[in-house]
């Protein structure tokens, strides 16, 4: 069973999906670890409430290299296959993308490449658009750059305010991450350039 890390600092709504969809038998994988950054993070009880291994690995006060060496430290003693950061905060070194190459995957609540960093919905909204969404997508050491794995899109209302857009985009996540994680865990992929082909 392929070994997937997940990294969290909050309710962590995005690794509940995923471990719904191991336990349900719709992703053939496990969850050797979940870490968080923050010891208050909701997902870390979640977790464990599951019988999964939770670990705190808290960043304040740590440069980004040192925690960095920290958390790859953590996952390597884990087996850790494949990284997927679901509301995970910071930014990570090259280091650590180095360390797991092609290997990372994060879920960002717009259409890349509109809208990366952080507040995408107010961002949406301000332009004006007519289509949001979210984006699976391999990590590479550009904030929210990396090769597209997949995508789904969501209209947007003229009433929505950024609760309601945020709401509707989360259950397009919660079905998104999970295909792309299998997807991944196939390897029948390639990366050409900035494109994911499968085959």
């Amino acid at each position: 069973m392929r070994r997937l890390g997940i990294l969290i600092s909050g309710r962590g709504s995005n690794f509940e999906a995923i471990a719904a969809n191991i336990a349900g038998g719709r992703l053939e994988a496990e969850i050797a670890v979940v870490i968080s950054n923050r010891a208050d993070a909701p997902g870390l009880e979640v977790a464990r409430s599951r019988g999964l291994t939770a670990v705190c690995i808290p960043s304040k006060g740590l440069d980004r290299l040192e925690y960095d060496r920290l958390l790859i430290g953590e996952l390597q003693k884990h087996d850790v296959e494949l990284v997927c950061l679901a509301g995970f905060m910071r930014l990570l070194s090259a280091q650590f993308i180095r360390a797991f190459p092609n290997r990372i995957l994060n879920i960002h609540p717009s259409l890349l490449p509109a809208f990366p960093g952080l507040d995408a919905q107010h961002q949406a909204l301000a332009h004006g658009v007519k289509l949001a969404g979210c984006t699976v997508h391999f990590v590479d050491e550009d904030l929210d750059a990396g090769p597209i794995v997949m995508q789904a899109s969501v209209p947007v209302e003229d009433g929505d305010t950024e609760e309601t857009l945020c709401a509707r985009i989360l259950q397009q996540e919660h079905r998104i991450y999970s295909e792309a994680i299998a997807r991944v865990l196939s390897g029948q992929y390639t990366i050409a350039g900035r494109r994911v082909l499968f085959t």
